[in-house]
């Protein structure tokens, strides 16, 4: 009740003059007071703002006191909004609701079902939503060529996408040895990138020494995968940025806050894989900003990695609260809490507390989009197909870890039943986990099995069509009626996320490309959050168990992965046996 309550009051104390201007009309002029934060000149006064034709006209220091704050909006530096599982256009109500302005979107996901028709659809549907989404042009789609995708994007089509005004970059090379190697396809997309002037995002997890100084020579500026200080300082030390993220499955804030205080300047956030349910209950940047501010970072060094950094960068259009600025901003209570009170963009209000999203947020654009939305062949299977014979007296298991995308190996002593055949050990912790190629029907494919430690299953299955980066099937379960269950139900739905409790079954379909529903924040975080509540049940000890199991399947990233043609280490880069002996 409290909370609601001082919201109320700052509702209340937040003094503005509108003159002649509603949501939908953007001509006439507005005029807001409060405490005016301006991160560029580290300064914070009290001050009039005003608005016209979406610009800030001026903005004039005055007297008074005032219990809000004016200060420019947060970007998200890295994001994947099919992660979200939620349009472009719905997104947006979330971000705005959390004082984002501006996002960096990577439309890695959907690219890799359905190639450049997923980045138009994408970029299509963006338009829908008054919101700063600035689109880069996935490198690796494959990530590798050790998995199966929907699609290809060679150099010749990079060269030709990566000019286009609506993409603002070439987005994280995850091709490593790629980069480090020279091979040819990848370092013709890279300069097809330089002639135009553009930036590069980079992924380079447990890149070092020699590696690392090849992969940033190579023109490569930014990097979100970094797990300690110590990785992150000698990227800072050759001029990469790092970009500090905080998603789902994935969680380096706690690891890399320290270097806010000493390098805000090459500092950025981002989520770069996050449900809306977690956004609901943790917060989304302005989350982070707050966290930082209670580690007693300084101010202006938080503020400069939440919202001056990202702009200047990337060279957004985005405003900063200077005259002549477009009028993005947010208005907060206090800079402890940073509750957000009103978030505008392009001069509109398309967020207020009181109201919640209003219609501003919406624009009149209608979609042109009418391509097929889904890429999806796989046939059924049956329990046979997920038979591994027993062939050594050692075996590798992935070992997974709350908070990290970065698995381990452990070596057991294989479980077997009478006829030979590897089984589960629930007691150890041992589940079986499945990757199966959806994007074809031959009689030759098959599913690829191995086994993995981490999620403490102790029944039933869990089973999704988000598997990085390609988005084949991916399952774990304890027995194999209920990991076949799942699979066959989510090919009946042409994708989704699944779970089942071996009486209970719960799915959220996910009809565009296996990844997004056309649903709205609340249902969606209400839809997952079921489904993360069935799977907690079951034992499932990892807090973002589907985006976890996603990642189980990337081969980009270190160390034991699976994918729809074979099991994958990814120190050496190639195949490897399930056999340790």
């Amino acid at each position: 009740m409290k909370k609601f309550l001082c919201l109320a009051l700052c509702l209340l104390a937040m003094t503005f003059t509108l003159m002649s201007c509603e949501n939908t009309n953007c001509t006439s002029e507005k005029v807001l007071t409060g405490n005016v934060v301006d991160v560029l000149a580290k300064d914070i006064y009290p001050g009039e703002v005003t608005i016209k034709d979406g610009k800030i006209t001026s903005i004039k220091r005055i007297d008074g006191e005032y219990d809000t704050y004016i200060l420019p909006g947060f970007v998200d530096a890295h994001i994947h909004i099919e992660s979200t599982l939620m349009t472009p256009e719905n997104y947006a109500r979330m971000a705005v609701e959390n004082g984002v302005v501006a996002a960096i979107c990577d439309p890695h996901e959907i690219t890799n079902v359905l190639g450049i028709e997923g980045i138009d659809y994408m970029i299509d549907n963006s338009k829908k939503a008054r919101f700063h989404f600035n689109f880069m042009l996935p490198s690796c789609v494959p990530s590798t060529n050790h998995e199966t995708a929907g699609a290809t994007i060679d150099a010749q089509q990079t060269a030709q996408l990566i000019a286009r005004e609506d993409i603002i970059g070439l987005a994280e090379m995850m091709n490593a040895p790629g980069v480090i190697y020279e091979d040819a396809e990848v370092m013709a997309k890279i300069q097809a990138t330089h002639n135009v002037g553009k930036p590069i995002d980079g992924h380079a997890p447990k890149v070092t020494g020699e590696d690392l100084r090849k992969y940033v020579a190579a023109g490569i500026s930014t990097d979100h995968e970094c797990s300690s200080v110590e990785e992150a300082k000698e990227k800072l030390d050759l001029d990469m940025k790092i970009i500090i993220r905080e998603g789902s499955a994935a969680c380096n804030f706690e690891s890399l806050y320290p270097i806010i205080g000493e390098y805000p300047e090459m500092t950025l956030f981002c989520s770069d894989d996050m449900y809306p349910d977690d956004i609901t209950e943790i917060g989304y940047i302005n989350g982070l900003v707050r966290r930082s501010v209670a580690k007693n970072l300084p101010l202006w060094n938080v503020l400069q990695t939440a919202c001056t950094t990202p702009v200047k960068h990337y060279n957004l259009k985005s405003g900063l609260l200077q005259e002549g600025d477009p009028a993005d901003f947010i208005v907060v209570n206090n800079l402890q809490d940073f509750q957000i009170l009103s978030t505008y963009i392009n001069g509109y209000e398309v967020y207020n507390a009181k109201n919640g999203v209003t219609d501003a947020l919406r624009t009149k654009y209608e979609s042109s989009t009418t391509f097929n939305l889904n890429k999806f062949e796989a046939k059924k299977i049956t329990t046979d197909a997920l038979q591994v014979k027993c062939e050594g007296k050692k075996m590798k298991v992935i070992t997974a870890t709350e908070g990290s995308l970065i698995t381990g190996v452990e070596i057991v002593e294989p479980k077997s039943d009478a006829t030979g055949n590897v089984i589960t050990d629930v007691e150890n912790g041992i589940a079986k986990l499945v990757v199966y190629n959806r994007y074809a029907i031959a009689d030759e494919i098959v599913p690829q099995v191995a086994y993995i430690k981490g999620f403490d299953l102790q029944k039933g299955a869990l089973a999704s069509t988000i598997a990085h980066d390609s988005h084949n099937i991916i399952a774990l379960g304890c027995n194999d009626e209920d990991i076949v269950h799942l699979i066959n139900l989510l090919i009946e739905e042409k994708g989704g996320v699944a779970v089942c409790d071996g009486q209970v079954t719960k799915c959220l379909p996910l009809p565009i490309a296996g990844l997004m529903t056309t649903l709205l924040p609340d249902q969606v975080s209400e839809k997952h959050t079921e489904l993360k509540n069935l799977a907690a049940s079951m034992g499932c000890t990892i807090n973002a168990p589907f985006m976890t199991l996603a990642f189980m399947a990337l081969p980009v990233i270190p160390d034991l992965k699976l994918t729809d043609k074979y099991l994958f280490d990814g120190i050496t880069f190639c195949q490897t046996s399930l056999w340790a002996d």
